[in-house]
């Protein structure tokens, strides 16, 4: 007779992890218990040893879909006589010692779904349905161990129906913690300024969107801004009152024979878009594109996912809408409201109507974006269905715990402990109050509920006036923590190599800006990397940047600076004969840019890609003025995207310093040269872009030479554009290297606090 004493660790708590060891343990004659202990699982087995090894064996390969396995700790020891008669399932125990965490929310699984259609069932129509198989999990939860009363469902006490599944070790709702029906579960309503009185809210909200009217739709962890993306009246009146001129709207289908109707979809796309993670996928449109134009204005592709919740498919039952605009309901820069009371006051003269339900949101999750490049999945956004799932980093430290916070737009932080890395959902910009706020309240949630009571080190960002960098301050003197300082793209580069189980690479970080090591803006990078160290092998040529960051916002600004000492007539006639109306001041304003050009004047120093492609989007009368982040370049892309590839731009590197360096004038100046001889736009477009691309990978590749690196990678969020990525992948494959990119994680700054924590994990090995 044997014991075996297990702890499990991972993903193995709310996905059904405990019904299916019990089940296993009693097929296999074992008895015991097995309880949720704060963040592991605890096993007690006894029996005989060779049928406890294989049901070690067998858990890991018969795990719950839902379910990760990161380590199992195991005592077997020889026993004289048995302690339990039968095997059981205990109360969970609040002790804690393990690195588990709650994992992402799933989409409503196919069984769950069916019980909705099904007008039979008494869960017919209940937009809250789930099972241990489906349903919110981190959206919920508020403490460990993952039991219901806390989450916010201990508000709706189980009936006796669901309370009998709940107890029963062979349901598949057997401690399903989100578990309910329209007896003792949540419940969806219809407000104006009060309750609307109905019998079905969510088929008068179907009602209102036909008839065109725009709905806030609270639904697992925030809340939409709804209408139907068929309707352009209804997406203008949205687009108006948002504020929001031209920035994409994300679209949801009821299947995919409806996203088929406007989108072209591949089998990997089509896989994503149905997986249980329920991304937005970025699809192209198709040539008969029938939903309303400014759903994606000036863009060659669309967002758009697949109903994630029981509101969604019950929506979608009323109505022959082939898709709804589905946007994330916040004003530009602050994160989703999610309390009734902010989304009623927040919303009001946005939405005409709020279908709200009374189930607390705990976390707020904005939706995962993906984009597919060359048949491969890149993460734009990494939030909901993942997030907060840990990365591995045990090969690089196992006893470091550290906190990153990553840069400041489109901020995630992380947690590392024990040698999981959990990143969290997409934070946002946190120069923003509110979203400061929020980044510190889901510091404070995560550590607690991955058990991290200090830490060893704070990382952030180089930047010096970023607010992440004065709350890493903060947090150093609350812990008594080293600060790790890590140069923005090198991040990039360590969150790339990590992806790719690669320890050493010559890197292309491209991106918009990031704070260099010489206190300029970095962005169009040649680095090479190896363990913690990095060093600058190359960059897009230096240009000025005249106002700072207006010309960012207004990109004609760095193209009159990328112009100016090379061009050869007139500049000044030339831009007020061209570009006149992208110059908010008109003349003016062209003249101020002239002097500060001269004197140096608020005129910043950037190697930014997004720049340059800035630049070269103003030149071609692409975009004028950036309304959200990326427009110009993405647009510039658009583009291109139909283009025959007819035409080629040439390009040129030089050596400075020991650096080598793209000359990105040169590029602009073939631009121009082609536009003055009437070339089509989109060719132009195409061959620019392709000049970027190749006159970076060329750079990677001198590099590599020089310094005998095999592999070269791409990060940055230049790495979204589908054209760029593959035309540096091919340059560089050509050339006989191994190409990398991000594949489970994000190319843009989402992955910032990632690297950061290998950066920690490199620097502080224990």
């Amino acid at each position: 007779m044997y014991r075996a004493q297990l702890t499990v660790e991972g993903i193995v708590q709310g996905v059904g992890f405990r019904p299916a060891v019990y089940r296993l343990a009693h097929e296999l004659g074992l008895t015991g218990y097995v309880r949720n202990m704060g963040n592991l699982v605890e096993i007690v087995l006894e029996g005989d040893e060779e049928r406890i090894k294989r049901f070690i064996k067998r858990l890991k390969a018969e795990k719950p879909p839902i379910s990760r396995i990161t380590r199992i700790n195991n005592e077997i020891s020889a026993i004289d006589s048995p302690s339990f008669s039968d095997f059981s399932i205990k109360e969970s125990s609040s002790e804690s010692s393990g690195t588990s965490v709650i994992p992402a929310d799933v989409a409503t699984c196919s069984r769950c779904l069916e019980e909705i259609m099904d007008e039979n069932n008494r869960r017919y129509l209940y937009p809250f349905t789930a099972c241990t198989d489906c349903g919110p999990r981190f959206t919920v939860i508020e403490s460990i161990p993952y039991d219901r009363e806390r989450t916010s469902m201990r508000e709706f006490p189980l009936c006796s129906s669901c309370m009998e599944e709940y107890l029963n070790p062979l349901d598949r709702r057997y401690h399903a913690e989100a578990t309910c029906c329209p007896v003792c579960g949540p419940r969806p309503f219809l407000w104006r300024g009060d309750v609307i009185e109905t019998d079905n809210p969510l088929k008068m909200a179907a009602e209102l969107l036909d008839e065109g009217e725009i709905l806030a739709v609270k639904g697992i962890g925030g809340t939409h801004l709804v209408c139907r993306a068929d309707d352009e009246d209804a997406v203008m009146k949205l687009r108006s009152r948002l504020g929001r001129p031209s920035q994409p709207f994300a679209c949801m289908s009821p299947d995919v024979p409806s996203v088929k109707v406007y989108a072209c979809i591949s089998e990997a796309e089509e896989k994503a878009l149905t997986s249980r993670r329920r991304p937005i996928v970025v699809l192209n449109k198709n040539s008969d594109y029938p939903l309303a134009p400014s759903v994606a204005p000036g863009l060659h592709n669309i967002g758009v996912m697949l109903p994630y919740s029981g509101m969604h498919h019950v929506l979608f039952r009323y109505t022959s809408a082939p898709a709804y605009v589905m946007t994330s309901a916040n004003k530009p820069g602050d994160p989703m409201f999610i309390r009734n009371s902010e989304i009623t006051r927040g919303l009001k003269g946005i939405a005409d109507y709020f279908l709200l339900h009374d189930r607390k949101i705990i976390n707020r999750c904005d939706d995962s974006v993906v984009r597919f490049r060359g048949g491969e999945m890149a993460f734009i956004r990494r939030s909901r269905g993942y997030a907060p799932e840990p990365y591995d980093l045990t090969h690089l430290s196992e006893n470091l715990s550290a906190l990153c916070l990553g840069p400041e737009l489109d901020v995630t932080f992380s947690v590392l402990k024990g040698g999981q890395c959990y990143v969290s959902q997409h934070i946002g910009n946190t120069s923003r109050y509110d979203t400061l706020l929020f980044l510190k309240d889901a510091v404070n949630y995560l550590m607690g509920i991955t058990g991290t009571e200090s830490v060893d080190v704070i990382a952030c960002d180089l930047h010096p006036q970023f607010l992440t960098t004065s709350y890493a301050e903060e947090l150093s003197e609350r812990f008594s923590a080293d600060i790790l300082r890590v140069q923005h793209h090198h991040a990039h580069a360590l969150a790339l190599m990590l992806d790719n189980g690669v320890g050493e690479c010559v890197c292309i970080a491209a991106d918009g800006v990031g704070y260099g090591a010489d206190g300029t803006s970095w962005g169009g990078e040649i680095l090479h990397c190896h363990g913690p160290e990095y060093s600058r092998v190359g960059s897009l040529m230096p240009q000025k940047m005249p106002g700072g960051d207006l010309a960012t916002r207004y990109p004609a600004r760095m193209l009159l600076s990328m112009l100016l000492d090379s061009y050869d007539g007139d500049i000044r006639e030339l831009f007020i004969e061209r570009y006149l109306d992208y110059f908010p001041h008109g003349e003016r304003e062209i003249d101020v840019v002239l002097k500060q050009m001269e004197t140096g004047l608020n005129t910043g120093v950037s190697s930014s890609t997004g720049r340059a492609l800035d630049a070269i989007s103003a030149a071609l009368r692409i975009c004028g003025m950036r309304t959200y982040e990326g427009e110009c370049a993405m647009k510039l892309e658009s583009t291109a995207f139909r283009a025959k590839g007819e035409l080629k731009i040439p390009f040129r590197i030089m050596k400075r310093d020991g650096r080598y360096i793209l000359d990105t004038s040169g590029i602009l100046m073939d631009v121009m040269d082609f536009l003055e001889s009437g070339e089509k736009r989109a060719e132009i477009a195409h061959a620019a872009q392709r000049a970027v691309a190749e006159g970076l990978a060329e750079m990677a590749v001198l590099a590599a030479e020089d310094l005998g690196v095999e592999v070269i990678g791409g990060t940055g969020g230049v790495f979204y554009n589908e054209a760029i990525s593959l035309a540096v992948r091919d340059y560089v494959k050509e050339r006989g290297y191994s190409f990398i990119q991000h594949r489970n994680s994000c190319a843009g700054d989402g992955s910032v606090s990632l690297g950061q924590a290998v950066a920690a994990a490199l620097e502080y090995r224990k």
